[in-house]
């Protein structure tokens, strides 16, 4: 048994533009069962998705049984208008807008919702994110609110001060965290969030020439330093590839960020299976 606590199966590895894109007039469902047959191939029979916005995922959940996968949605992730997140999301501008997407999303069936709560790593500068970010206030809302209807919340977060300002709100996993500090794992700790912290996707860059290996070797040597101290900690860490995004294809993703995570963090297969066991029973409708 082979838990994926985070992909995408709208997205192949390869070229995302035309990924999404291929399904602009309506999901390819050859497309997607085919993607579903690649993970069962490779043992994956639970998937947690970060959403799409073209229904790719909404298919796939609904797909998923007859290859043996048990599959959670958010049906799309959910951004604040002009930051990161279009391309697999939709936006609000304002709280009502907020309300009205957590229930669409809830109406078409999502196990949870997806929240971008900042954007990503500028692989150019260590320690830079690309801009925008939810408030601290915006965060306690769109958490309480979410909770309220009996929804989880994964939380797409990076940047030590958002990390903190996340699992302080109430968000319930914590997806790719680069950049945490002492401070934000000792919350991981004491909340009981559930880290998934994605390390495929960055290490899978070193040597390509697509960025600084000086840089993405920082970025990984902090990553591995962080889950050691969350290991000493305690804290809940589960195995997620970012499946389908950039180098990280389908037929060997799940593998290798297993392989990542137990061989340069203290977390072994028992470890990573707990918190994927945790996610498995918290992310989904109650």
């Amino acid at each position: 048994m082979s838990y994926e606590c985070h992909g995408h199966i709208i997205l192949s590895g390869r070229d995302f533009t035309n990924a999404i894109r291929q399904h602009q007039s309506g999901v390819l469902t050859a497309v997607i069962d085919s993607r579903l047959a690649q993970y069962a191939r490779a043992g994956v029979t639970f998937f947690r998705d970060g959403g799409d916005n073209m229904g790719a995922c909404v298919y796939a959940k609904r797909a998923a049984p007859a290859y043996g996968i048990d599959y959670r949605t958010p049906c799309f992730a959910i951004h604040k208008a002009g930051c990161y997140g279009k391309a697999l999301g939709r936006a609000f501008s304002d709280p009502g807008e907020f309300r009205a997407l957590v229930d669409e999303a809830a109406d078409a069936g999502a196990d949870f919702i997806k929240l971008m709560v900042t954007g990503i790593m500028d692989f150019h500068t260590y320690g830079v994110l690309t801009p925008g970010a939810l408030t601290m206030e915006e965060l306690v809302f769109c958490v309480d609110y979410c909770h309220g209807l009996g929804l989880r919340v994964m939380a797409h977060c990076n940047g030590a001060e958002h990390i903190k300002n996340a699992l302080a709100s109430g968000c319930d996993s914590l997806e790719h965290g680069y950049y945490i500090d002492e401070e934000g794992i000792r919350l991981l700790a004491e909340t009981g969030a559930v880290w998934v912290p994605t390390v495929t996707p960055v290490a899978n860059l070193l040597g390509n020439s697509t960025f600084s290996d000086a840089i993405l070797e920082r970025i990984v040597r902090g990553h591995y330093d962080a889950l050691h101290r969350a290991h000493d900690l305690g804290c809940l860490v589960a195995c997620g590839s970012d499946a389908g995004s950039g180098s990280v294809f389908p037929d060997t993703c799940t593998a290798q960020e297993l392989d990542y995570l137990t061989n340069h963090t203290p977390y072994t297969a028992e470890d990573l299976q707990r918190g994927a066991l945790a996610v498995a029973d918290r992310f989904c409708r109650k």
